[in-house]
């Protein structure tokens, strides 16, 4: 029987998480992500950095260095090099080793490494997690299948925040520390947001009206959005229900992660094994 070449070997290991060289190569990764995060987080403290810049500089090359090294065996192994290089993990894990390599000439450009954590998601696909990534498409299909009623409230704000703006400059003015439309409208947003930093507070009697009726209408306003998507999600979640069908009986209304039907009590698909967009 023909040994299977190298490239076959590596692409078990680096994409694969079903073998145990698999899945430890894959664990093997979030630690070092994880590590490498960290040491990102400490070059951003001045004292550590004074102590310890050199160290960690050093150990911030190799990390890089080693993520190039993974990063190139992925393009070199993939049976499709073009489609793993656009896919989402292919382009995260590029950008994961892009900023040490700009910091060479841009030197704040480092700490945009904190992307590495995007490359941490890895674990749903260690751990058996498919069925929450499935969960999270649904969110994100409710969300897009609600973006022109949240454009349409989004711009409503915009217009209410900019009236209320410009109604507390044209009241309170420069002296009050309204001192621009624009700072007004920022006071408007924090208010109609019921944040209140208290950076800027109306003194006239009819400013503090204004401010109160802004409060009074942030609290109502909070609620659209939510309204909005729950409608959305849940409209969602029931026709994701609808695919999910009993191969013994054939009904369906099944949620996303049910092992047996309610109905006949028959093993459903693995939903661990449902299609979920990969890297190949």
């Amino acid at each position: 029987m023909p040994r299977k070449p190298l490239k076959h070997h590596l692409y078990v290991i680096i994409f694969g998480t079903h073998t145990r060289a698999g899945r430890a190569f894959d664990i093997a990764l979030i630690f070092a992500i994880i590590a490498s995060l960290v040491v990102l987080i400490l070059e951003s403290l001045p004292n550590v950095m004074t102590e310890w810049s050199q160290e960690l500089r050093y150990i911030e090359y190799t990390f890089t260095a080693l993520f190039t090294i993974e990063y190139l065996l992925r393009l070199y192994c993939s049976p499709k090099p073009s489609s793993y290089a656009t896919s989402f993990y292919g382009v995260v894990d590029l950008l994961a080793i892009l900023p040490t390599y700009l910091a060479i000439f841009f030197p704040g450009a480092s700490f945009m490494g904190v992307v590495r954590l995007l490359r941490v998601m890895r674990i749903f696909r260690i751990l058996k997690l498919v069925r929450y990534l499935q969960d999270s498409n649904i969110l994100l299909r409710s969300l897009l299948m609600a973006r022109r009623k949240i454009i349409i409230f989004f711009s409503t704000v915009g217009i209410l925040v900019t009236i209320f703006g410009a109604l507390i400059f044209v009241i309170e003015g420069p002296d009050n520390g309204f001192t621009s439309i624009p700072k007004s409208i920022y006071w408007a947003i924090v208010t109609i947001t019921t944040v209140g930093y208290g950076d800027m507070v109306p003194q006239t009697h009819i400013g503090k009206a204004i401010a109160s009726l802004t409060m009074l209408l942030g609290y109502s306003i909070l609620a659209v959005p939510t309204g909005i998507i729950t409608a959305e999600l849940s409209s969602e979640m029931n026709a994701h229900k609808q695919l999910v069908k009993c191969p013994n009986c054939n009904r369906s209304g099944h949620d996303s992660d049910a092992m047996h039907c309610k109905h006949c009590g028959s093993e459903l698909a693995d939903p661990d094994n449902r299609v979920v967009s990969g890297e190949e």
